[in-house]
């Protein structure tokens, strides 16, 4: 007698069913777990910009609390505010030349101790030992060698004018924006030269050999080979010390404290000055929410250029 033979699609149907609720299940579990990082996130990274705006809103200060709401009262003034630009003026300065100048060293530094040199080790631990200085001391350091009439600096600047020569770095308007990116850029190239050599160790070695066969000269390889292909690490070690820049406060503040007057004040001075001396709270909040939302469109601009050119 035939034995009629079991459906066998009600039976994979079954199968593919119990392991959909299994993956949905196990999918859920993960989310689970995941979510107290993603709330401590939350907590820790929206609270106090989500704080900072309803604060921009009240009236408070030294003399008063006002938490009711003032409208768009400080961001009115901000923006009548010309000492609130021209820090914005100095900080885009300080970036517009440092930027340049510590990419250009760092990468000429990480091209030189690319390949294998005696003592290698040893000169990039002496190199990087600034980046690991805080820069409040930094500043204070340079303050020191700056100084007119026991500083270093002048003195060398002596021997090799055959008198004595007397330049008030932290004080004369001549030279108080190079004394400031002399020690901004000592400090950080080492940052920028350890980014570079780390991507130019990762490039494929036979991409430059195959160049010096085809002839190609040290700058050809450089431009064609080298750099095109540290595109990625080129664009975030920009990005990250444009954002340092752009927040610069412990060298200026050891250096001249934004003077004289208020011809190095940067930004960030500028917000500190407010906030923790004039105790303008509500104004300050404006002001920081401000330079949040710029930061923010700037990192997504030039994070969406960098996908849009891998």
């Amino acid at each position: 007698m035939n034995r009629s033979l079991p459906d066998v699609e009600p039976l994979a149907a079954m199968r593919a069913s119990r392991k959909a609720r299994a993956g949905l299940g196990d999918r859920g579990f993960r989310y689970f777990m995941l979510w107290p990082a993603v709330l401590v996130i939350l907590l820790v990274g929206l609270f106090p910009i989500i704080y900072t705006l309803l604060v921009s809103f009240q009236n408070i200060n030294m003399f008063e609390e006002d938490t009711s709401f003032q409208g768009l009262s400080n961001y009115a003034r901000l923006f009548a505010d010309r000492r609130f630009f021209e820090s914005v003026g100095h900080t885009l300065l300080f970036m517009a030349v440092a930027l340049p100048v510590e990419l250009l060293l760092g990468l000429l530094l990480a091209l030189l101790l690319l390949e294998r040199l005696p003592g290698k080790q040893i000169f990039v631990a002496l190199l990087v030992l600034p980046v690991v200085i805080s820069p409040i001391v930094a500043g204070a350091t340079w303050r020191l060698m700056f100084d007119n009439r026991f500083g270093p600096v002048n003195q060398i600047i002596s021997w090799f004018a055959g008198e004595p020569v007397t330049i008030l770095w932290v004080v004369d308007p001549d030279f108080v924006y190079a004394a400031i990116l002399i020690a901004e850029i000592w400090q950080w190239t080492p940052f920028m030269f350890l980014l570079l050599l780390a991507g130019l160790t990762a490039v494929d070695r036979s991409l430059v050999e195959a160049a010096q066969i085809d002839g190609a000269g040290w700058f050809t390889i450089v431009t064609r080979v080298l750099l095109p292909s540290i595109k990625p690490v080129l664009a975030v070690a920009l990005l990250i010390r444009a954002l340092d820049l752009f927040r610069l406060f412990d060298v200026v503040w050891a250096l001249t404290k934004g003077g004289p007057g208020t011809m190095t004040e940067t930004l960030s001075i500028y917000a500190y000055i407010q906030g923790f001396r004039q105790f303008e709270t509500s104004y300050t909040a404006a002001m920081a929410f401000v330079v949040i939302l710029f930061l923010s469109l700037l990192v997504m601009l030039a994070l969406r250029r960098v996908e849009i050119t891998r």
